[in-house]
């Protein structure tokens, strides 16, 4: 098992290294061709961050393995919302913008509520499912870039690296290697581990391999609330969150049906009740303190507890 668990750290390295390798060389494509530096946020970097969930689900999905496919994105959204923005609170207090509060938290609920919904009505994601939200992925990311431009909301373009075309394309193409070795080896070794141990493997999805490919959310993240940003972890987790559950669980549902069983009911169940918690507190505050931070963070003490009591 020493082996095993040598792999999976090796798979979550790769993931996370290969998610920048992609973004760097996908930006600076963007960059030489002359597309505005804050659509590269909204969409390439926004993406890149969730490539390790996406790696790794698409990869358990194609296996056969529904319960790593799914558990991988509730445990790495539940993950963002109470250790990312919570501990990126701690740090540093931040106020959340309008936009935010009005627009993208309430659609992360409403696409909860839609994925409850899904799940509910045949016991499983199949492809028309995931053709759905995959769709609503395309228009909700249209929406949000065409709002940019609108409203000439535009970052600063000194965070885009340009680097010549062919470096650009080793790095596009070395990353997403990277990526996809990096998820084969997480969810075949994160399997045996959980035989090994007699774990199951909706345990292992919600706790180490989110935590996991949920790294970059993390260090993106705390780094900009050391920088005094914190505004943007709220951000970038909501902005993740959505895609995980359109992009990644629609394309692995649309290549693979996923069956669905009554626990990841529940802990779908529990992802919806934790969002709308988090939002109400910050719809109230119009912002994330340090005591709603470490209220998440101990939240998300008390959901790991849960898991260990349920799930082994």
């Amino acid at each position: 098992m020493v082996v095993n668990i040598i792999l999976l750290l090796l798979g979550f390295v790769l993931l996370v290294k290969g998610a920048d390798f992609f973004v760097d060389g996908s930006s600076s494509i963007a960059k030489i061709l002359g597309v505005p530096g804050f659509v590269i946020g909204l969409t390439i970097v926004a993406m890149g961050t969730s490539a390790p969930e996406a790696a790794v689900s698409i990869t358990a999905g194609v296996q056969g393995s529904n319960e790593i496919a799914i558990s991988n994105v509730v445990g790495s959204n539940i993950f963002n919302l109470l250790v990312v923005a919570g501990l990126c609170a701690v740090i540093k207090p931040y106020k959340i913008e309008k936009v935010m509060l009005n627009r993208d938290f309430p659609v992360n609920i409403v696409v909860n509520v839609l994925l409850l919904v899904l799940m509910f009505i045949g016991k499983a994601l199949n492809l028309l499912d995931g053709l759905c939200l995959l769709v609503l992925f395309a228009l909700y990311l249209f929406f949000v870039v065409f709002t940019a431009f609108k409203n000439k909301e535009e970052q600063s373009e000194d965070d885009v690296k340009k680097m010549s075309p062919l470096l650009s394309v080793v790095f596009i193409v070395g990353g997403l290697t990277a990526v996809i070795l990096g998820g084969n080896l997480v969810v075949n070794n994160a399997k045996e581990i959980a035989l090994a141990l007699g774990w199951s493997e909706t345990f292992i999805g919600l706790t180490i391999i989110a935590i996991g490919t949920s790294l970059p959310e993390l260090v993106t993240s705390v780094v900009a609330s050391k920088k005094g940003e914190s505004g943007l972890a709220l951000g970038n987790v909501i902005g993740s969150n959505i895609f995980n559950i359109m992009l990644i669980l629609g394309l692995s549902s649309s290549l693979n049906p996923i069956a669905v069983d009554n626990s990841a009911i529940i802990n779908v169940v529990i992802l919806l009740v934790i969002t709308a918690l988090v939002y109400v507190a910050c719809l109230v505050k119009k912002g994330m303190g340090r005591f709603i931070g470490i209220t998440c963070v101990l939240g998300y003490i008390g959901y790991t507890a849960y898991l260990l009591a349920t799930t082994i």
